[in-house]
């Protein structure tokens, strides 16, 4: 793969090829489960063991080949077994007993694990838990020692070919493709690399092998002629489907069974009654959960363990990650993670949903709105160029536009309030922690740094001043100057202002005592003047 990541860590359809390998076996239920670790022992192991915190973790030593690898892993089983008959006759206080009523001194315990034991490798995605159990239950049904999943392809270079005994048709032995022979190579009969072996033959088998082959290493289906030596059943399940054991060793093979797990993921989705309108740009994970009568559109991607409910419509272009989206809800152009979009409701064009954003049923989070940690009630609207991080904002309630709730002083996150059925202006800012009582207002450009009472109107901004004359003054010859001289010259000789512009002044200059001619030229015109000169820029 020539990655840093193990092989076998490399995602899938949202799982890694390790993770697909394990939910097919447990789908069987087995009583025991083991995973053989060599290469990035610990990064691999990690991963298993997250993933089935119960497999017993085995380790291969420096003996290469897939068969060193199945004996380490029996070993591991077989003592597990010991240990836990070893236990449980202690427990009734037998165990003395057991040794001297004429067991077998070599194995006190028995020799191990019994049964059938299923082998498969971790770099075949596409196989699954059906095809395991349609394999073990053949297995069972014919009482064989050996049982191998086998598909046919047209080109069998490099895959073990499968020699069968003419007329019955059982198999004689499985030959690796630098070991065979030029009439073996024409078979086109493949070793799938999934197989149900007696656990006793298994045992007996891997003891005897050895490493004299081409590749220098120890195969696991040198096992295969041993069982047929021991007058053992042999039998191939043949699949006609050689995807399912088509294996991953670069990242083309990854890009090509990512795209065919896909193409199988969403047709299954589509014959369940989900539409998805264009299948090219459409990547659903294998743990996403859709209900019928979904609509997705061109550009959806949903990863991770999405559900959608049933009648939603996803897309253009959205990407979620762990969102549970209600029945009915709309999400455009949105990108979001770990979030919870209630029944009805609508998102985005652009909206980015971060970790933890539970929005109500029939809410709105709108254009260029982002949203975290946040909890907006039903019916609540944010619908535009507004950020809610750290926030609770009741029900029916709406927030303006360019809306921000300040959440962060440097060193703690802090909560903002709104409560219900609550109107909150434009270009408001929230100074965490603060708190704005239901059925409150709050005016436009305003800051908010005390709690608003509920039903009140919270105001903060400062007193407009007006600058007349300022335009001709400091920018002569602009267009706006010439504008401005223009509205000013009514060939009627109505006034520059409009009655209500003029009742204002009239106010402002009732209040400060002074008109715009009182105003001294230099005061007027200074660029030194914070209140004029930096407004204008």
């Amino acid at each position: 793969m020539k990655s840093a990541t193990p092989k076998v860590l490399h995602r899938v359809g949202g799982r890694t090829m390790l993770g697909h390998a394990v939910a097919a076996g447990q789908e069987l239920r087995p009583e025991h489960f083991a995973v053989v670790v060599r290469h990035e022992r610990d990064a691999v192991a990690a991963a298993a063991l997250e993933l089935e915190p119960g497999a017993i973790i085995a380790d291969q030593d420096e003996v290469p080949g897939t068969g060193r690898a199945v004996q380490c892993a029996l070993d591991a089983l077989d003592a597990r077994a010991h240990a836990e008959r070893a236990a449980a006759l202690a427990h009734t206080d037998t165990l003395h007993d057991a040794h001297t009523d004429g067991d077998d001194d070599d194995h006190p315990l028995g020799e191990g694990i019994e049964g059938a034991v299923v082998v498969l490798a971790s770099d075949v995605p596409l196989l699954d838990g059906a095809t395991l159990a349609e394999l073990v239950a053949a297995h069972h049904a014919d009482g064989n020692a050996v049982t191998i999943l086998t598909t046919e392809v047209a080109d069998a270079t490099g895959y073990g070919r499968i020699v069968r005994e003419p007329g019955t048709g059982e198999v004689l032995e499985i030959v690796e493709h630098k070991d065979a022979t030029p009439a073996q190579r024409e078979i086109r009969e493949i070793n799938g690399g999934v197989y149900v072996f007696d656990a006793a033959v298994l045992r007996r088998g891997l003891a005897g092998l050895g490493s004299d082959n081409a590749q220098g290493e120890v195969y696991l289906t040198d096992v295969v002629a041993f069982a047929r030596r021991e007058g053992g059943g042999v039998r191939a399940l043949l699949s006609d489907d050689p995807m399912l054991v088509e294996g991953v060793n670069d990242r083309v093979a990854l890009a090509t069974l990512g795209a065919e797990l896909n193409r199988r993921v969403l047709t299954e989705w589509m014959r369940a009654g989900v539409t998805v309108v264009d299948p090219g740009t459409t990547w659903v994970d294998v743990d996403v959960e859709l209900a019928p009568d979904v609509t997705l559109l061109p550009g959806t991607q949903l990863h991770g363990r999405t559900t959608v409910a049933e009648g939603a419509t996803i897309g253009p272009d959205t990407t979620l990650t762990d969102v549970e989206v209600g029945a009915g809800a709309t999400v455009t152009r949105t990108h979001g993670e770990r979030s919870v979009i209630g029944a009805g409701a609508a998102v985005g064009p652009f909206a980015y949903l971060r970790p933890n954003t539970v929005l109500g049923a029939k809410g709105k989070i709108g254009t260029f709105v982002e949203t975290k940690n946040a909890q907006i009630g039903e019916g609540s609207k944010v619908p535009h160029l507004s950020y809610v991080g750290d926030a609770t904002i009741g029900e029916h309630s709406n927030v303006g536009a360019a809306s921000v709730t300040v959440n962060y002083d440097g060193v703690n996150k802090h909560r903002t309030v709104i409560g219900s059925y609550a109107r909150t202006g434009a270009d408001n800012m929230f100074v965490a922690p603060v708190t704005v009582g239901d059925g409150a207002y709050t005016a436009a450009g305003s800051v908010i740094t005390r709690d608003v009472p509920p039903g009140a109107l919270g105001v903060s901004r400062a007193q407009q001043k007006n600058v007349e004359g300022w335009v001709e003054r400091r920018r002569p010859g602009t267009p706006a100057a010439e504008a401005a001289a223009r509205a000013q010259a009514r060939p009627d000789g109505a006034p520059a202002l409009g009655a209500q512009a003029q009742l204002e002044l009239g106010k402002h200059n009732a209040l400060t005592g002074a008109t715009a001619a009182d105003l001294p030229s230099d005061s007027t015109d200074s660029s030194s003047d914070p209140a004029t000169e930096g407004s204008t820029h």
